[in-house]
């Protein structure tokens, strides 16, 4: 906490003033990463009504936010902290409401039952995380774009073998 203090360019006084513990900081900061996560995932499935460009949009959101600057995407992918029940509730609602806002679309458009839609949602976002996270641990040794177009072929290959609700 003196390290953290430090670095926040506040006393130690005042950081348990806003966070009792270590846990809580931990807490905060990871409801933050999980809140920037589905906003950059919200932001790609609305990008387009186009379901060929909504599905490269949202693995470039994913890529995005591992690759991007920092390492939050730790905190929500590689939590050291996983058996504390108050983050493994966290996490659990992390992909939880990624999976929620990309089943919505499935379920929509292709017509398919909530359960069904919904597992196809879950599906897809642990493929954009794993694959993503994968990525990163090469040291990028394939280009991001080429890493996400990869991916992302794979998955509309599959996903795009549901017609659009209403067309054969």
């Amino acid at each position: 906490m003196d390290e953290i203090a430090e670095r926040a360019g506040v006393s130690k006084p005042v950081l348990y003033q806003h966070f009792p513990g270590k846990l809580e900081l931990y807490l905060a900061l990871l409801d933050e990463s999980v809140a920037e996560l589905n906003r950059i995932v919200g932001q790609a499935l609305s990008s387009t009504t186009d379901n060929k460009q909504r599905v490269p949009a949202t693995f470039q959101a994913f890529f995005d936010f591992v690759g991007g600057s920092g390492e939050a995407f730790r905190l929500v992918f590689e939590s050291d902290l996983s058996n504390e029940p108050a983050v493994r509730e966290r996490l659990g609602h992390a992909m939880q409401d990624c999976a929620d806002m990309v089943s919505q679309f499935i379920h929509e458009d292709a017509g398919l039952g909530e359960d069904e839609a919904h597992l196809l949602g879950m599906a897809l976002v642990g493929m954009a995380q794993v694959s993503a996270r994968y990525w990163l641990s090469t040291d990028r040794a394939i280009p991001k774009d080429q890493a996400e177009q990869l991916i992302t072929r794979l998955a509309w290959r599959g996903i795009s073998g549901w017609p659009r609700a209403g067309q054969a």
